[in-house]
């Protein structure tokens, strides 16, 4: 469990196997990163995803296991970055104020 991949691949319980690969799939590009690095990976992956959404304009059904991913990735953000509560408040406000930037968000 030394990379984002292993920390990823170790998680109990398991997510669904529909989310865990299309999780899987979201978060190989940072898949050999430290584990230090999974709050930021699954941030960057969900706020990808996030922003692909907001700019296709997609509401549709057929994106719901997309918007289950970028939620997923965000609350594994933070269950991994509670292992370091001292940081939490800043990367809870650096988190927030990413995904308000997000064109078509409703905080840009």
């Amino acid at each position: 469990m030394t990379t984002v991949g292993g920390w990823f691949h170790a998680l109990t319980p398991a997510p669904p196997e529909g989310l865990r690969v299309r999780l899987s799939t979201l978060l190989q590009p940072f898949a050999h990163l430290p584990a230090q690095q999974v709050p930021e990976a699954c941030l960057n992956a969900g706020e990808r995803l996030l922003d692909e959404l907001l700019a296709s304009g997609s509401t549709s059904r057929a994106t719901a296991l997309d918007l289950l991913a970028v939620d997923a990735l965000v609350t594994y953000a933070f269950q991994s970055a509670a292992d370091e509560p001292a940081l939490l408040d800043v990367r809870a406000a650096r988190a927030l104020a990413r995904i308000a930037a997000l064109p078509g968000s409703l905080g840009a």
